[in-house]
């Protein structure tokens, strides 16, 4: 990347000069490119510890099995560079453009390519069809499922998150009545896990997205699955509510991949936003026990 010289301030005169870094498009591509690659490879180091926690607490001997073969298939994806699973995601891309960046070439055409050479480089198997009811493959699991945001600051931050559809299937979203408050919503996070069973693949994370529009709250349901684990909430009301709902949902005795036992989800992270006086709207997205997150800062 490089700078270049412009004016900030707006109007035709004066304004103070400031620097603007460009960023070349084939960077991007070839940032995609890898953190894809090493997505599907590597579990993130807050996912290791919370897979040992898992497995030091559990007392029955067959989910303690289960959580044993799960962390030795992630050891061996990572040593010999395979897919932690066969599923390697439908390729969700979260792209934060500092205001003081210009991309020099198309974002989209650069996740594209990125996403493309992942998939075809790396052998990761191509889940996407062009239509979804004319189901015809594309092959290179292009187009990705992007989100930009336009954030203070004069670097671009990517992360991947390779989503598997056994998880993706059991997302839901209701528009709630205001008047049901924090109650309804338990309900609503709480029967959707339970609908899940083992479909996710356990022990999962529960994305909770709060507020904002219909569209809104499922993107923040998303969103919530990129939050480390272990760090709770900034607000103590909602960091008390996870653990709440975490609580329950492990009490409920799912367990890893369904066979019971005390951990079903490793984490409950919810995000918010503001919503409309008549509005409460909730999303639920769950991610599988392969918790692929990757995050790169250009």
């Amino acid at each position: 990347s490089v700078f270049f010289d412009t004016l900030s301030g707006g109007g035709g005169g004066g304004g103070e000069r400031g620097k603007m870094r460009i960023i070349d498009a084939p960077v991007l591509a070839d940032t995609v490119f890898s953190l894809f690659l090493k997505a599907n490879q590597s579990l993130p180091p807050d996912v290791r510890a919370a897979f040992t926690r898992a497995r030091d607490t559990e007392t029955a001997p067959l989910p303690r099995s289960i959580l044993d073969r799960l962390i030795e298939n992630a050891a061996t994806a990572e040593r010999e560079e395979m897919p932690i699973c066969q599923d390697t995601g439908m390729a969700s891309v979260f792209i934060e453009i500092g205001e003081a960046v210009h991309i020099n070439g198309s974002v989209h055409a650069a996740v594209a390519e990125g996403t493309r050479r992942a998939c075809l480089e790396g052998y990761l198997r191509p889940s996407i069809v062009g239509d979804p009811l004319r189901r015809s493959n594309t092959g290179d699991n292009t187009p990705a499922m992007l989100s930009l945001d336009i954030v203070p600051g004069d670097v671009v931050r990517v992360t991947v998150l390779p989503k598997g559809a056994g998880s993706e299937n059991m997302s839901a979203l209701v528009m709630l009545s205001p008047g049901g408050g924090v109650e309804e919503v338990e309900r609503f996070v709480l029967e959707t896990v339970k609908k899940a069973g083992a479909n996710p693949c356990p022990p999962v994370v529960v994305g909770v997205g709060l507020g904002g529009s219909f569209d809104k709250a499922a993107l923040l349901a998303k969103k919530a699955l990129l939050r480390p684990l272990g760090q709770p909430h900034p607000d103590p009301y909602y960091a008390e509510l996870e653990a709440r709902l975490l609580s329950q949902i492990n009490a409920a005795g799912c367990g890893p991949q369904g066979f019971g036992g005390r951990t079903t989800a490793f984490a409950v992270t919810i995000e918010t936003m503001p919503t409309h006086i008549a509005c409460l709207p909730c999303a639920v997205n769950i991610n599988c026990h392969a918790v692929r997150r990757m995050t790169a800062v250009l």
